[in-house]
């Protein structure tokens, strides 16, 4: 018994050992799979591939084609003349206190001709008596004022210098919201600055800014010095003139609004060829259509913008358009509110007969109107 006892226990003993050494060296043979090896952090593989590159996901390509057509603009005024500042007796009581010193400001353009137009805000040159402008490289020249647009707050310069880099003009009508933009300016006078941000709006309008109005939202940093920038696309092609901000505190909140450059477009070719903008104008009081007003006038639509007033010997008098009226299109655009009936007016040519689509009550109409010529008064009227 003790022998067959010694015998099971050697058997057991050496198949227990070629258990394991054929479950180490072969595990295959036993239906199990191999576990992968260890291997050290400092041994561990690596991609062949190397990083991504930074440029693929970086702006700078945009900034490096815009930047050299931003300029930084510097203007300056004259002090206003006191008849009291020659007066010795004024001087005896209030001793130095009249301010002599010229009123400066400062802002930035967009050199957008080889020619040496430069596309600006009006309000960063309006009333200077001298406005410098300096480039991207350092060259520096005194800028002659083209012609200004105050309804739509833009203005073009000229400057005589030869080699100038100039921007290409982009379809901001293709913008969407979402899209990349940089901001490229002078803000605090610091220098030519780069800051980034999308597409947070478009078509933004009565914002009391300017008279008319269909801004492109962006929450780029957009900070005082930056009015008359570039905002460019992914290209670096302009997509509009940084203008406004809304803030509480004088700086940047991530709200921020360009001109378009289909408007600035329009507006800069006009100057340039004629010195001014001219605009369509006939002489209505316009509102947008809201259910109140449209059970006001008996109007069944809830589609188009209705007339309230009507100016007398106006051309939209004289071509039968009455109070009530509810004007759905121009020229065969469709006008949906105030801000795109005033664009759709401004847009007609003085003196050319255009037709209205109009809806008076339940009745629709087709009227011929020979608008007049927006004048200088009637911007003034529109400004705040």
């Amino acid at each position: 018994m003790k022998r067959l006892w010694l015998v099971f226990a050697q058997t057991v003993t050496v198949l227990v050992a070629v258990f394991f050494v054929v479950a180490t060296l072969q595990p295959q043979w036993l239906g199990r799979r191999s576990l992968p090896s260890v291997v050290p952090v400092f041994e561990a593989p690596t991609s062949a591939s190397s990083p991504a590159d930074p440029g693929t996901l970086s702006l700078r390509a945009a900034a490096k084609t815009a930047s050299p057509a931003v300029v930084s603009i510097n203007t300056s005024k004259a002090p206003a003349n006191n008849p009291h500042s020659v007066d010795p007796w004024f001087r005896f009581f209030f001793g130095d206190q009249l301010n002599n010193q010229p009123q400066t400001g400062l802002g930035s353009g967009v050199i957008v001709s080889p020619a040496g137009y430069v596309l600006t805000n009006n309000h960063v040159v309006e009333e200077a008596d001298e406005i410098q402008v300096t480039l991207n490289d350092g060259r520096q020249t005194v800028a002659k004022v083209i012609g200004t647009d105050p309804e739509t707050d833009l203005a073009v310069l000229k400057v005589e210098l030869t080699d100038l880099p100039v921007i290409t003009l982009g379809n901001s009508d293709a913008l969407e919201i979402g899209d990349p933009l940089l901001a490229i300016g002078n803000p605090f006078g610091v220098g030519q600055t780069v800051t980034s941000g999308i597409v947070s709006a478009l078509g933004r309008t009565q914002l009391g800014i300017n008279t008319f109005e269909n801004f492109i939202q962006t929450d780029a940093a957009i900070n005082p010095g930056n009015s008359g920038g570039a905002l460019v696309d992914v290209q670096g092609h302009l997509m509009g003139i940084n203008t406004a901000i809304y803030s509480r505190s004088g700086g940047s909140m991530g709200i921020g609004f360009a001109i378009p450059t289909s408007t600035a477009r329009s507006v800069m070719e006009a100057i340039v060829k004629e010195g001014k903008v001219t605009r369509g104008w006939i002489g209505v009081e316009p509102q947008d259509l809201t259910p109140e007003l449209a059970e006001s006038f008996g109007v069944g639509t809830r589609s188009g913008v209705i007339i309230t007033g009507v100016l007398q010997n106006g051309p939209a008098v004289q071509a039968g358009i009455r109070p009530g009226d509810v004007i759905t299109a121009v020229k065969g655009q469709e006008v949906r509110n105030v801000p795109q009936l005033l664009a759709a007016v401004a847009a007609l040519p003085p003196g050319e007969k255009a037709r209205l689509d109009v809806l008076r009550r339940d009745a629709s109409m087709q009227i011929d109107v020979t608008p007049g010529r927006r004048n200088l008064t009637q911007q003034a009227a529109n400004r705040r």
